[in-house]
């Protein structure tokens, strides 16, 4: 990019200072007019310089914007399922129930208090 930058620059340097030394001799004569001829090498560089303009502008300018179509819609169903049923499973009898007599109810010792009082010191 740079590279194209300083060419550029050098190149409309180069195109500016081209007409100084054709002008040397020119000396004002017909005051600027043309008087009828040399309008052909005008129009001349005129169309070549807007055919190169178009040239360079069209290398120069990006490609343009590609849009692309959406993909079409496609369903794919799932593969066939297929059901194996499981194996038998053979499980053990059940174990034989033994039931127990219920708990016999537990009654605490009445509490003891010490030795009862003997009717004082001795």
């Amino acid at each position: 990019m740079k590279r194209m930058l300083a060419v550029g620059m050098v190149a409309v340097a180069a195109l500016a200072a081209a007409p100084a030394p054709a002008q040397a001799d020119w000396r004002g004569r017909s005051y600027g007019h043309h008087h009828g001829y040399n309008g052909g090498g005008v129009a001349l560089g005129a169309i070549v310089g807007l055919g190169a303009g178009v040239a360079l502008g069209a290398a120069l300018a990006p490609p343009p914007r590609v849009y692309y179509a959406p993909p079409p819609r496609v369903y794919y169903a799932p593969p066939p399922v297929y059901y194996a049923p499981p194996p038998p499973v053979y499980y053990a009898p059940p174990p034989r129930v033994y039931y127990a007599p219920p708990p016999v109810a537990y009654a605490p010792p009445e509490p003891f208090y010490g030795i009862p009082w003997q009717g004082g010191w001795k």
